[in-house]
């Protein structure tokens, strides 16, 4: 048994191939092909299957070079135009995503999917851990759009999808949707989703009986696409990340400070002053001011 066959009973062993991909090399599937082909060796013995688990005691090498230092989880935003896929590789050879990403940026996974005709927000990142709790409905993430449709739009349907609707066999829940501008053939609609399933804000609103004719997406979570320029992609900072991953970090909210010793000490005093002036007055024949608010003995 090799080293790395021992690996699986230890808390931070790790999937070779989900360890590959972290490092930016490759998707898992495409490491498992690679661990086919032979190409993938561990502590110097050739691998040949991906059911093996490493540590950060073990050297993985690909095409006998050692893997690289995994980067931090990062994230980007992207303003995607329309006429592009979200894909690394359409059989149909259309335009992607990736054509026309900077070729100096690390292998990037989006964060869900723009059809073809969508245009808006699409999130990338480094790490698939990052990308699959982004994408997972649990997470409570919103995803946000500005969606235009043909005709006039009653408003008192599009408040009832809040409470759910069922499409072809498919239910959708929770949906935040308003009527923004209402024009002579069109309308707009701010939309809210948070489970983002394939189509979903086509597909509900061709069951209200609109046709969409323009869909962007303004906002994931607490990214927004703002004034980002179509084309144009930025790195979201560090802060942001963390915090999706559920990390403390600097900017997070401060802990309230505790409450000291001597707050208790202070209310005591002025207890004790208060009732000092209330027997004075007494003396002097005069009502106590807080008197009245007392209550009876």
């Amino acid at each position: 048994m090799t080293d790395a066959d021992s690996n699986s009973a230890k808390p931070d062993a790790e999937r070779i191939a989900k360890v590959m991909a972290r490092a930016g090399l490759c998707s898992r599937r495409e490491a498992e092909r690679w661990i086919a082909e032979g190409r993938v060796s561990v502590d110097g013995t050739a691998i040949d299957t991906p059911a093996i688990t490493v540590t950060a005691e073990n050297t993985v090498s690909v095409d006998g070079k050692e893997l690289p230092a995994a980067d931090r989880p990062r994230l980007w935003r992207f303003h995607k135009q329309v006429g592009l896929i979200t894909t690394s590789n359409d059989p149909q050879g259309r335009p992607t995503v990736y054509d026309v990403l900077p070729k100096d940026l690390p292998r990037l996974i989006s964060v869900g999917r723009l059809d073809l005709n969508s245009e808006g927000l699409l999130l990338f990142t480094n790490d698939g851990g990052l990308a699959r709790k982004l994408e997972h409905p649990d997470t409570g993430l919103v995803r946000r759009y500005r969606v235009r449709v043909r005709g006039r739009v009653d408003v008192a349907r599009l408040e009832s999808l809040a409470k759910g609707v069922t499409v072809d066999g498919i239910r959708y829940v929770g949906i935040e949707a308003q009527l923004e501008r209402q024009q002579s053939t069109n309308a707009w609609i701010s939309v809210g989703l948070r489970e983002g399933k394939n189509r979903e804000v086509r597909r509900v609103m061709e069951h209200l009986g609109y046709s969409v004719n323009r869909l962007i997406r303004t906002g994931y979570g607490p990214v927004a696409l703002g004034d980002l320029p179509r084309g144009a992609i930025e790195e979201i900072q560090a802060g942001v990340v963390k915090k999706l991953l559920g990390e403390s970090h600097k900017g997070a909210k401060a802990k309230p400070k505790p409450v000291k010793p001597n707050y208790k000490r202070k209310g005591a005093s002025a207890k004790k002053a208060f009732a000092k002036k209330d027997a004075a007055k007494t003396a002097r024949g005069k009502k106590p001011a807080h008197a009245d608010r007392r209550r009876p003995v």
